[in-house]
């Protein structure tokens, strides 16, 4: 009885203290980070994720599938109740290119709302340039997409630090549901709150419901530039917080395999 009502206090405390920090957040009185937008979200309310991934066609013309995606089908989103969309390409000559778009969707509601959108004249207007493309002109091969629930901690998108030049997006793949459900936890009751203390600024951290790699997780955080995500990175490994919640027995062997890809934002032509 005395453990549970030292956990239940314990958890109190975590989530009064990540408020004060959401509040500094939108305040603007942290470095850094970004402004925080529906605290105290219900579960139920939690945000949706989509990654999706397109794979360029080899000699296609990526401005037209760049513009449909910013000047058609962003703003049909933003319509339907979207709250963030983003353009992200990969750094490297990875070969076939491939091009990210991040959507948050702040309840399930406006994610099957927005798999309507060929119902919508308006839309379908707006993007009869883009359907009339013949098949020798195809703009990409396929493109993926990955589902994420935001996490309890972290319960909707926030905006990136201010002129982000770099994104990392990190994958942690579990041996199984259950090493994932304990790394989420981690995450919900410490993790997230060394990630502020160290100065990072996360965009999102979610639980991949559909989509490769699963069990996993997916969370993706925003620097000015690799000096300053390297100097952040040193900070995060060297905090005592860190060192004491990562030899916890309960959050041992919960990541199997970690995917990491260094994204940069693709602007509005």
């Amino acid at each position: 009885m005395g453990s549970h009502l030292g956990t239940e206090k314990l958890n109190h405390q975590i989530m009064d203290r990540r408020k004060f920090v959401y509040a500094s957040l939108a305040a603007g009185t942290l470095p850094f980070v970004a402004k925080a937008t529906n605290i105290g979200q219900a579960p139920e309310d939690k945000a949706l994720y989509e990654i999706r991934t397109y794979e360029i066609k080899f000699h296609s013309d990526r401005n037209k599938l760049e513009n449909y995606l910013w000047k058609t089908l962003e703003p049909a989103l933003r319509k339907a109740g979207v709250t963030h969309f983003m353009l992200l390409g990969e750094i490297g000559m990875t070969d076939p290119a491939k091009l990210r778009v991040l959507i948050s969707y702040p309840n399930a509601g406006v994610y099957v709302s927005c798999q309507k959108l060929n119902a919508d004249p308006e839309f379908l207007e707006m993007a009869t340039e883009y359907n009339s493309l013949p098949p020798q002109e195809a703009l990409y091969n396929r493109f993926g997409s990955s589902l994420l629930l935001a996490f309890d901690g972290w319960p909707s998108m926030k905006d990136p630090v201010e002129n982000a030049g770099l994104f990392e997006l990190r994958t942690y793949e579990g041996y199984s549901e259950d090493a994932v459900r304990r790394k989420i936890k981690m995450f919900n009751e410490g993790e997230i709150d060394i990630f502020l203390d160290s100065g990072f600024h996360p965009v999102f951290f979610g639980e991949m419901i559909a989509g490769p790699y699963r069990p996993c997780l997916t969370y993706m955080l925003s620097f000015k530039d690799m000096e300053q995500r390297d100097a952040l990175w040193a900070r995060f490994i060297a905090n005592p917080d860190w060192k004491e919640i990562s030899s916890k027995e309960e959050y041992a062997d919960t990541v199997s395999n970690i995917r990491r890809v260094f994204l940069s934002p693709i602007s509005r032509t």
